[in-house]
């Protein structure tokens, strides 16, 4: 009797498993299959001024985080699926994110487009007039302000092991697969940056 009931327990949590909507590790996995047969082009491009760039083992769907846009409006990051990200977590407090904010700015302005976009984050949860107006000091003109104030996508990201400090960049391919992270400053704006970013561009379907 209590091998049956093992066994029925056993039949009901694998069911529910598969229910439709519930993606589950392998099928997430499926999902990005191109992006992983990518991922050595990025590993042979993450040299020079982005040779901390740490390509991911197994492509998986980026975490989806939730942020706020421009006027205020609710973004989630699943919504730029179609274009590669270059993800960038940044704070006004954090001197080296205050200093590779102009680099990111001139990537955006050369690069972005509708295959790519660079996407800094702000985390600031107070004084919260200072990220705009630094963001007017430095002369950010090519950049999409997005902010969450409540730094959940910070902790979210921790959690999962993603970030320890900032800045922190992640970058996610045109299927919203991630594809590696660089903790700590990089000149974006370099030669070997934008090598970087053409293979991730090159990276989705």
């Amino acid at each position: 009797m209590a091998l049956a009931v093992i066994a029925l327990s056993v039949a009901v949590l694998y069911g529910m498993s598969g229910l439709p909507g519930k993606e589950t590790a392998s099928s997430g996995t499926k999902s990005c299959l191109a992006a992983a047969a990518k991922l050595p082009v990025l590993a042979a491009a993450a040299q020079g001024e982005v040779a901390a760039f740490m390509p991911v083992k197994t492509a998986r769907p980026a975490i989806d985080l939730t942020f706020l846009g421009p006027e205020g409006q609710p973004r989630k990051l699943s919504e730029m699926k179609g274009r590669a990200v270059l993800l960038n977590l940044w704070a006004t407090w954090c001197v080296p994110c205050r200093e590779e904010m102009p680099a990111l700015d001139r990537l955006q302005a050369q690069v972005g487009g509708t295959n790519f976009e660079v996407v800094t984050l702000n985390i600031d949860t107070s004084r919260l007039e200072r990220r705009q107006q630094f963001l007017a000091e430095i002369g950010v003109k090519a950049l999409t302000f997005y902010a969450d104030p409540t730094a959940d996508a910070f902790q979210v990201l921790k959690r999962a092991g993603k970030v320890v400090g900032l800045p922190t960049t992640i970058l996610i391919d045109a299927d919203g697969c991630e594809m590696g992270i660089l903790a700590g400053g990089a000149k974006w704006d370099s030669a070997d940056a934008l090598r970087l970013v053409v293979a991730l561009r090159g990276a989705g379907t």
